[in-house]
């Protein structure tokens, strides 16, 4: 069972910046959806 959840996060896709669309870096368990550079702005 605990292979089935651990695959499961690992098949997730990237997530990604709505601002510019660049790889966030970050925890599954964080909600935000735009990276350092752009909430910095």
């Amino acid at each position: 069972m605990l292979e089935n959840i651990v695959e499961f996060f690992k098949s997730l896709p990237d997530k990604i910046c709505v601002k510019c669309g660049e790889k966030i870096e970050e925890q599954s368990e964080c909600y935000t959806n735009t990276c350092d550079k752009c909430s910095s702005l």
